[in-house]
């Protein structure tokens, strides 16, 4: 009888876990083929339908473009105010632009909302020879960074997406993946992909000019908590949007590729968009509070600092209470020395309805050596002097 409960609680226990950890299946009406629907945080999948698909992306080619625009600027190989040159080859661009002349020189900041907002082709190419001296140049390190997130169904031919090559490729989880690096490591992106309209001066020979940047992304009129993130759309890629929200302290990536047109591709992100706030419940414990120092056996000192590995997060998509969340510390009584500053000491384990739902490392937060027999006779004589 005892073997008998024992399987059915691992076998609840199993089916709970699955249960939390896969996309949600729901019944989500969407005219595009190829859609995604992700927690940025966690980087959890909550609902695709024919993600893996390969297929042509068009200008949200252009995430990565910003994405290896932003790595460069923290970098410090670039900076924001860095004068960028505009070859004959960039302003040759078609498609979606904003009419760079050749040798017109704009600041780096001001391409980067050429390309945000206005999805500048030609901007694209011109940051891209800037950063790495070429496209292609630039292109390589695109398909670097692909393979680099793990984004096995993407190969980039150029740093815009006008290419119609059957080897320009990517499918909606790759998408997804590659705005989720962007926006959770470079939140900054925002400032310039909530840009709904505003206003450059083109300085050429023939005089000054004022041109208006108005965004491809009408989903920041349309539904109130989208924060950007790129549009695209060719003959072959039909439309394409990678859109990002955030509401209620969650962030919402909704990738749609292959829409039949324009409109449909809003629409579609907007209902995958709701309906992942209405099922989404974020639970954080960002792990800033102080943990009591632990015992160190035969070293030269006699307790160790320790510090979170950082904060946990979990996704429930289940309606779980999540206020039942249980913190569980495990930690050995004592070590013995040597220990490494940054090695793992035990960990937090994070419980819910009694089934572990994730957990952080516990870290040393200093090296203790191992005392030899100067460290023992000095301790000696403090004992003797007290």
């Amino acid at each position: 009888m005892l073997r008998k409960k024992s399987l059915m609680a691992l076998f609840l226990a199993a089916v709970f876990w699955i249960t939390a950890c896969m996309p949600v299946c729901a019944e989500i009406s969407v005219s595009s083929p190829s859609v995604i629907l992700m927690e940025s945080s966690t980087g959890q999948v909550i609902y695709e339908q024919n993600a893996t698909e390969r297929r042509s992306p068009a200008s949200i080619t252009k995430i990565m473009t910003l994405l290896l625009t932003f790595e460069a600027l923290k970098a410090g190989k670039v900076s924001l105010t860095d004068d960028v040159i505009t070859s004959e080859y960039a302003s040759s661009m078609g498609g979606s632009q904003v009419f760079l002349a050749q040798g017109e020189i704009q600041t780096l900041e001001t391409m980067i909302k050429c390309i945000a907002v206005a999805s500048g082709n030609d901007a694209s190419v011109a940051v891209a020879e800037h950063i790495a001296g070429s496209e292609q140049a630039f292109v390589d390190l695109m398909n670097a960074k692909a393979a680099e997130l793990g984004m096995t169904e993407t190969h980039f031919e150029d740093c815009c997406g006008l290419s119609d090559s059957d080897n320009h490729y990517s499918c909606a989880r790759d998408v997804a993946i590659m705005s989720r690096e962007l926006t959770v490591n470079y939140p900054e992106v925002f400032d310039y992909t909530t840009i709904w309209m505003e206003d450059i001066v083109h300085e050429t020979r023939q005089g000054t000019s004022k041109f208006t940047l108005n965004s491809t992304n009408k989903l920041l009129k349309q539904y109130q908590y989208a924060t950007g993130l790129k549009t695209g759309s060719t003959s072959k890629a039909k439309y394409c949007l990678s859109a990002t929200a955030s509401k209620d302290g969650i962030d919402l990536i909704a990738v749609v590729m292959g829409a039949p047109d324009y409109k449909v591709r809003f629409v579609d992100a907007q209902t995958l968009l709701t309906f992942g706030f209405g099922v989404c419940n974020l639970y954080i414990d960002t792990n800033q509070e102080s943990l009591s120092p632990l015992t160190v056996e035969r070293g030269v000192s006699e307790e160790v600092s320790l510090r979170y590995d950082g904060e946990f997060r979990y996704l429930d998509t289940a309606g779980n209470d999540l206020s039942a969340v249980e913190k569980v510390i495990e930690l050995p009584e004592a070590v013995q020395a040597p220990v490494t500053e940054g090695s793992v000491a035990g960990r937090a384990r994070y419980l819910l309805n009694g089934t572990e739902i994730g957990s952080v490392p516990i870290l040393f937060g200093e090296t203790v050596e191992k005392a030899g027999y100067l460290d023992y006779l000095r301790k000696a004589v403090g004992l003797f002097l007290l």
